[in-house]
């Protein structure tokens, strides 16, 4: 599938739940979908090929702080909620058919369609951003929060026994790795694995396994990204 003849004949259109439900099980998320605010849909002659979700932000993010320098803080609760509502949207979904993906749609999707909500603020959470940073390509900027340092040393820990970054968000490859450790890597990583798990109460003498593994990543990769986009045509 040749990039430039496939991109030329996309069209991103206002969509529906019927778009979101077509693609649903291809996120990685629940795919259930509660409250919305828009759906975009990405189509190719008739079919659904890629969507996004906008639903309404949550009330409270310290890296919104952060990113609006305070803008939204040191109002009354009311007031606030008001204030976040009328000027803030939030990326919730973006999904790409398999067939198409690795042909920059998403970015494509974000960047063409965060304009047309026509709020001062688009913001977006992403566990997985580091690894597919897409947000990124279509002009949002990100912020991250710093990584607890015992999840800082299981990292290091991975990455000298071969387990380097991009792998974390696959349990079943990590997990062929780590059985295939020599001795000395394989006690070491064990260790290491312990000495983690002594932070998380009835987990703390998980057996080792594919369970263990899948624990252990989705608390190295729990720490989502906050992006945020500021659209200048429009006045807060």
């Amino acid at each position: 599938m040749r990039k430039c003849s496939v991109t030329k004949k996309l069209q991103i259109v206002a969509g529906g739940l019927d778009d979101y439900k077509k693609l649903a099980h291809y996120h990685y998320r629940n795919s259930r979908l509660t409250a919305y605010a828009a759906i975009f849909a990405m189509r190719l002659h008739n079919e659904t090929v890629g969507v996004i979700v906008y639903t309404m932000p949550s009330p409270g993010l310290e890296l919104r702080n952060v990113a609006t320098g305070g803008a939204f803080v040191g109002f009354d609760r009311a007031t606030q909620l008001a204030l976040i509502n009328k000027n803030i949207r939030c990326i919730s979904r973006v999904i790409i058919e398999p067939r198409f993906r690795c042909l920059g749609l998403a970015s494509r999707l974000v960047r063409e369609t965060m304009p047309l909500m026509n709020v001062p603020v688009i913001e977006a959470l992403a566990v997985m951003g580091s690894v597919n940073p897409f947000f990124e390509r279509a002009g949002m900027t990100a912020y991250t929060a710093p990584m607890p340092t015992r999840c800082a040393q299981m990292s290091e820990a991975f990455s000298m026994a071969g387990v380097e970054k991009n792998m974390l968000i696959d349990p079943q490859k990590v997990q062929r790795t780590i059985d295939q450790l020599k001795q000395n890597e394989s006690k070491f990583i064990e260790l290491q694995i312990k000495h983690f798990l002594q932070s998380y109460g009835k987990r703390r003498n998980m057996p080792a396994g594919m369970e263990r593994t899948r624990f252990v990543l989705s608390k190295l990769t729990e720490r989502p990204t906050y992006y945020i986009w500021f659209n200048k045509e429009v006045r807060s």
